[in-house]
Order: C-alpha cells, then sequence, then structure tokens
C-alpha cells in the first residue's frame, strides 16, 4: 500500500496516531496491544539482526508485519525508542540464560548449563516457539546509556559465572568474560551448517571446549607470539590507508549502516568529494576493509606455519598476533559487521572467511595428530578460534588502556587452555 504524499494527509494520520497514543495511555494496555507491541518488537530484533540498528527502518518493521509506519509509531514514537525496547528485551533474555548457570557451583558447571540454556533456546527460535535475541555487539551504536547500563549489568552477571583464581584482576575476569559471550553470539553465523536436531550435540562440544580448551595436558605453548614476529605495518598513513582506518573503527563501532559516507567524510574532515576522489563507491570501501583484514590473517597464518612446531603453537601464535592487532591501534575490521553488509558483499566476504576458518580446523587436525591438541569437534572448534578473534576488539571497552598488553595474552590462554583450567 502506498500513501498520498500529502502534507494534510499526513498531519491527519499523525493526529490520529498521538490520539490512539493519549487512549491507550489512559488505560491499563490490552492484551491484543501487547501481543502487536511484541510482534513489532520481534520484527525489529529480526531487522536488526540483518541490517544493524543504524540500518533498521520503521518501514522495514512495519513490512513485515503488513503494517504501515504510522501504525508502528501507535506504539513507538521513533525508531530510538523501539531499538531500545528490542534491546532491553533481548538483554533480558540474555540474562535469563545466564541464570541457568548460577544453580551451580563449580565454574564448569555452570558455564555448561548456559550453553545447554543457550541452544535450548536456539532450538526454540528455529522451531518458532520463542523469538530471536538481537545482536548485543551493536548495542553501543544506540547510544543509549540507559540500554548499555542494562548490558552492563548482564555483562556483570555472566561474568559470576567463571570461576575466579587468587591472584586474577577484575580485568582478567572481564577478559574471559567477553570470550564466552562473544563464542554464542557468533553462533547464528554458522550453525545454519547443522540440523537443529544437532544442536544439543554442539552446545556439549562447545562448552568441552570453553570449559577445557584446546590444548593437550602438558602440551608445551605460549600465549605471545615469539620476539621479533609481528604483522608488518598497512600503509594506513596514506590518503586511501586514513580512509580504511576511519571506515573500519566506524563499522566497527556503528555497523555497515552507520558508517555513511558522510560520517566517514566528517571523522576525516575532509569533503564528500575528497572521499569520492579515492573511492568509487561507500561499498568499494568497506570491501577494502575486509580484503586488508582477511589479508592480515593469512599473513599471520602463513608466518606462524613457517615456525611453528606443532599445531598448537601455530595456532595460538595465529591468535597472538590477531588478539595483538585487534588491540592495538589500527584493528581488522570485526567480521559480525558482515550480517549487515549487503547480499552481493556479503556473500563474497562470507566466503573468504570461510576458507581461513576450514584452515583454522586443518590446523587443529594437525595438533591432534602430533598430540598438541587433545581431540575436539575441529568443525566447532574452528569456528570458536574465528568468533575469538573477532571479539577481541570488544575487550578495550572493559578494560584501562595500560592492561591491553597483558589482555591480549590472557584472552589467547583463556581460549586454549580454557576458562576453567581449574575446574
Amino acid at each position: 500500500m502506498v500513501l498520498p504524499a500529502d502534507s494534510a494527509y499526513a498531519a491527519a494520520m499523525q493526529r490520529g496516531a498521538d490520539l490512539t497514543e493519549s487512549v491507550v495511555s489512559s488505560r491499563a494496555p490490552s492484551r491484543r496491544f501487547e501481543a502487536r507491541r511484541e510482534a513489532i518488537i520481534a520484527s525489529a530484533t529480526r531487522e536488526i539482526n540483518r541490517r544493524g540498528v543504524k540500518g533498521m527502518s520503521l518501514g522495514n518493521v512495519a513490512a513485515r508485519l503488513n503494517l504501515v509506519p504510522t501504525a508502528v509509531m501507535y506504539y513507538f514514537k521513533n525508531k530510538e525508542e523501539l531499538a531500545a525496547a528490542v534491546f532491553r528485551k533481548s538483554i533480558a533474555q540474555f540474562d535469563e540464560l545466564i541464570a541457568a548457570g548460577d544453580l551451580y557451583e563449580t565454574g564448569s558447571e555452570r558455564i555448561s548449563a548456559l550453553i545447554r540454556a543457550y541452544f535450548a533456546y536456539r532450538l526454540q527460535v528455529k522451531r518458532g516457539e520463542a523469538n530471536e535475541i538481537a545482536d548485543t555487539s551493536d548495542v553501543r551504536a544506540l547510544g543509549s546509556a540507559e540500554v548499555y547500563e542494562a548490558y552492563e549489568a548482564m555483562f556483570r552477571h555472566a561474568r559470576r559465572l567463571t570461576p575466579r583464581t587468587p591472584d586474577e584482576s577484575r580485568a582478567d575476569r572481564n577478559v574471559r568474560t567477553v570470550l564466552l559471550l562473544a563464542e554464542l553470539t557468533w553462533t547464528p553465523a554458522w550453525i545454519y551448517n547443522w540440523r537443529s536436531q544437532d544442536y544439543g550435540r554442539i552446545g556439549e562440544r562447545m562448552a568441552d571446549v570453553l570449559v577445557n580448551g584446546v590444548a593437550a595436558p602438558g602440551a608445551p605453548w605460549s600465549a605471545a607470539p615469539p620476539p621479533g614476529l609481528a604483522l608488518e605495518a598497512d600503509d594506513l598513513e596514506s590518503s586511501p590507508g586514513h580512509f580504511l582506518r576511519a571506515a573500519t573503527q566506524l563499522i566497527n563501532d556503528e555497523g555497515y549502516h552507520g558508517a555513511s559516507v558522510e560520517r566517514i567524510s566528517a571523522r576525516l574532515k575532509v569533503t564528500k568529494g575528497a572521499f569520492y576522489h579515492y573511492n568509487a563507491t561507500k561499498d568499494d570501501l568497506v570491501v577494502a576493509c575486509f580484503q586488508r583484514t582477511f589479508d592480515l590473517m593469512w599473513r599471520a597464518i602463513d608466518e606462524a606455519e613457517a615456525i611453528g612446531d606443532s599445531g598448537l603453537q601455530v595456532l595460538a601464535t595465529i591468535a597472538a598476533m590477531l588478539v595483538g592487532q585487534q588491540l592495538g591501534d589500527a584493528p581488522m575490521l570485526r567480521t559480525s559487521a558482515l550480517s549487515t553488509v549487503p547480499g552481493p558483499v556479503r556473500g563474497q566476504m562470507l566466503h573468504r572467511l570461510r576458507r581461513i576458518t576450514i584452515r583454522f580446523a586443518s590446523l587443529l587436525c594437525d595438533g591432534i595428530a602430533d598430540g598438541s591438541i587433545r581431540p575436539v569437534d575441529t568443525s566447532v572448534t574452528a569456528q570458536m578460534i574465528t568468533a575469538a578473534i573477532n571479539a577481541a576488539s570488544e575487550t578495550p571497552y572493559f578494560l584501562a588502556a595500560e592492561g591491553r598488553a597483558h589482555a591480549a595474552e590472557h584472552y589467547v590462554r583463556s581460549l586454549f587452555l580454557g576458562l576453567c583450567p581449574e575446574g
């Protein structure tokens, strides 16, 4: 249905929306009102997961429900209010899943309970018995202090599931919590490869890796790259490099749609004309950002394989180099941004990312064969390594600047030795 572009008509519709809101607010919400409101939130959740919070529009949310945008405005005044409702609900849902671990004594039991609860919920979503959970990695893009406070409370709840060692700082536990949550929120990117009947199996294997790690008992390894081994510096000081850095930072913070040509240009204090002098289109720049990221990942793989003497050491070196890159001044693009990139670009980039994940699985096989890695499900664990590297860029939000070097080592150690090496 196409609405007339008539200002009087639009004004009348808005008055109708205001009147409806006034009537609704004067009495307790009816079941029908609540059902429609929940349907709108569910539709907006799917839009945010597909396009990011900046790419969601009231028109697309309404179209999923065969409504007009003004009908959505009966329930939410604007896009920001609707997005805040989506995140509050999703954070509350995730908090309920975390609570499944509160009933247990040990860290391994608590984390395993959370994983089981999460995959049981994903099975409900798959069957149409529950609504999707919004990707909370986009929560900062909304810019709502109230919503972010709710997210931080959920994060602290998850942090309590991890065991505490006597010499461990809060920053160390924050790093482990980032890793734990990231492994769960990344699963929609790859779980479609499995049947829904296998969700329980996947959960068990993920819990095993998170709790016990990847390294075989007693296997020698280091959480830091060998001295003198580091990724080469990128040419980010050239004019094209400046655009790469600015676009990467904006996409990491606000998703594909949040990194507009205007905002990238404003961050660099240049005109849109200057942007188009160096970049044919925004999508060309986004592809260049992903290409830089994949180039860095392959460079780390090649350099680690050239010096590694076991599958474990090769993977640990790769992770240390890439996590260090994510915590530095020129981080890679977060691959979770792929969820909001337009279809043609997304398909091409996902193919390139899958090739890297397949190599991780191959290296896991090498480690199992040489005895440095304990028997694990390589298909699941390879995805977990990709997720961990991707999510490392989240850790600075929970750390003081001076703690980043130590955080990188602790992060890699947690991935390969497990979140609960002592139970």
